[in-house]
């Protein structure tokens, strides 16, 4: 394992063959049991297939506190590093009477020597390539934002036709032509009566509007999931961090994308009179106002961020099962990204139907009702839907969201990490090469 893989071993707080037992102890078991000849390779752990130790001494504590307060740490890394130059002493202080690292004795000589040897990557860490989530200072907020943007428009148009059909069943009181009893039969009704390209029309706003707050997005949550981690359980992976996280990047989210939204939705419905995004755009701004662009914001906020708390929670859940390595694993940010787009679409579906009849107004509704004006707010919104079709209403095109959200969500992580991986691979071989 290389030194940044050690790093990564200290971060995570357990060894990384038996995953239960902390790393530390089954460093100085090894370390104690093959004694200083081996103290080079021991220290980097036990590889795959040798029996781990599992057991730590009884003074391991005492010797580990003792590191720890020799001085106060300098920063956020302080403690790794610090940890990372006592399993190199072989697990006993500088001071340490008889200890391995005691200043003078051979041992110690032994272990500063080997300090300055590089060590190198062993066979199985080459044959895998470069360990994924061992590459902390590649992934830079830059990083993050390139592959969450690009992520972000893939998604977006790549499902744009059956996002296409959700905004359309749930309406509350669609005409008779568009009424439609599942996806698919939506999907061929509409490209046979109103062309080919119908299901398409404004995805190249949604495009526009997606790489900026995509960007933002994963930006925002990948730099606030590292440090509330690191406060609410140090060196681990704790699920509120992860759904704090996600809570505050729909804020970023959904303020670069909601006027997008209004127009994408407004342009989807049956029979738009809006032929291209500005003449939407212009009809919008003239006859309701700049505030309609965000006259659903406050219902996005209260739909996403229990959405997004979910899915990212449900994520990280999945991927602590399946890829408890935190490896680059395609098949396992596929298989997380869908079960977490499923759950979240599932439960948030009711607020999802309401945010489309703030977006699109749906005449019907709103003469129907003597609503006057324009539907504004939640409250507004719950009680026209309720009104309308009673609670099955609020769950008005559930099979057509899951089934938008499942692929969705799962092209979106598996193109993030693949492009995050990509980009971080690249940086840090190129570093290697100066």
């Amino acid at each position: 394992m290389s030194p940044t893989g050690l790093r990564h071993e200290i971060k995570r707080g357990l060894c990384h063959v038996c995953q239960w037992t902390p790393w530390w102890a089954c460093l100085q078991a090894s370390a104690r049991a093959a004694g200083p000849e081996r103290r080079r390779t021991v220290v980097a752990g036990p590889r795959q297939g040798e029996r781990c130790p599992g057991e730590r001494p009884a003074d391991i504590d005492m010797e580990l506190e003792a590191v720890l307060k020799q001085r106060a740490p300098a920063g956020p890394g302080e403690p790794g590093r610090m940890l990372e130059d006592w399993v190199w002493r072989g697990g006993r202080t500088a001071t340490g009477p008889g200890g391995v690292g005691e200043v003078g004795s051979a041992d110690g000589r032994r272990a500063r020597e080997l300090r300055q040897v590089p060590v190198q990557p062993e066979q199985d860490d080459q044959e895998e390539g470069l360990e994924y989530e061992a590459l902390p200072e590649g992934s830079t907020v830059t990083t993050h934002m390139l592959a969450g943007a690009v992520a972000g428009i893939m998604e977006h148009c790549l499902m744009y036709p059956v996002d296409c059909v959700k905004t359309r069943m749930q309406r509350l009181q669609p005409e008779p032509a568009a009424r439609y009893r599942n996806v698919m039969d939506a999907l061929m009704r509409i490209i046979r009566t109103e062309g080919f390209w119908r299901p398409m029309r404004g995805m190249n706003v949604t495009a526009t509007g997606a790489g900026p707050a995509h960007a933002l997005y994963f930006a925002c949550y990948e730099k606030l999931k590292k440090t509330l981690s690191d406060v609410i359980r140090p060196g681990g992976n704790s699920h509120i961090a992860n759904g704090a996280a996600g809570c505050v990047a729909t804020l970023l989210h959904d303020a670069a994308m909601n006027p997008a939204e209004v127009v994408k939705q407004r342009m989807q419905m049956y029979n738009s009179p809006y032929r291209r995004v500005t003449d939407c755009m212009r009809a919008v701004w003239r006859k309701e106002g700049a505030g309609a662009f965000y006259r659903s914001y406050t219902t996005q906020l209260t739909m996403n961020i229990p959405f997004q708390a979910i899915h990212f929670m449900t994520y990280e859940l999945m991927q602590e099962h399946l890829n408890p390595h935190r490896q680059y694993n395609p098949a396992s940010h596929m298989l997380s990204g869908a079960c977490a787009g499923a759950v979240a679409a599932a439960v948030t579906t009711p607020l999802d139907v309401c945010k489309t009849l703030l977006n699109t107004q749906e005449s019907l509704a709103v003469n129907s009702f003597n609503v006057g004006g324009h539907i504004t707010g939640m409250a507004n919104a719950f009680r026209t839907v309720y009104q309308v079709g009673g609670v099955t209403a609020y769950f008005r095109g559930v099979q057509a969201r899951v089934i938008y959200q499942m692929p969705s969500t799962a092209i979106a992580w598996s193109v993030y990490e693949f492009f995050k991986y990509f980009i971080t691979k690249r940086k840090e071989e190129r570093r290697a090469g100066h």
